[in-house]
């Protein structure tokens, strides 16, 4: 189940009222500039497209998230978990990444180094597919 957000507006404030669960929600090419999200549970989120520069997401479940072709410049990430993510075509200059963990199913940018950016690599049996993975 795919949850909408009517604006980023309604997502600060259902954040502000205390709200962290935001699994599935699709925010595609949304303008979060700067939004503040720390902590949240953004697994399965769909950001493909948004302009997410300069936000916090410090600590954030952003398992099996799409940020294919978004901006996150700038932005904080550390500590999130990024397990299974897709961050292809994604702009990353200047965010902060250290403490973040990934796997062998996050996808990052070509020419991306994760080790470079201090994440943490968790090794996976990659025979076994990805729950994400389409092609199942």
């Amino acid at each position: 189940m795919t949850m909408t957000v009517c604006s980023a507006a309604d997502l600060v404030s259902q954040y502000a009222s205390g709200r962290r669960d935001f699994r599935e929600i699709d925010l595609q090419g949304a303008n979060l500039q700067g939004i503040h999200l720390a902590g949240a549970d953004l697994s399965y989120a769909d950001f493909s497209g948004a302009n997410l520069a300069g936000a916090n997401l410090r600590g954030c479940d952003l398992s099996f998230a799409d940020f294919s072709g978004a901006n996150l410049s700038g932005a904080d990430l550390r500590g999130c978990l990024l397990f299974g993510s897709d961050f292809r075509g994604a702009l990353l200059e200047g965010a902060l990444l250290d403490h973040a963990d990934f796997d062998a199913y996050t996808h990052f940018p070509k020419d991306f180094d994760p080790k470079a950016h201090r994440l943490h690599g968790i090794t996976v049996d990659t025979s076994v597919p990805s729950p994400h993975d389409p092609s199942v």
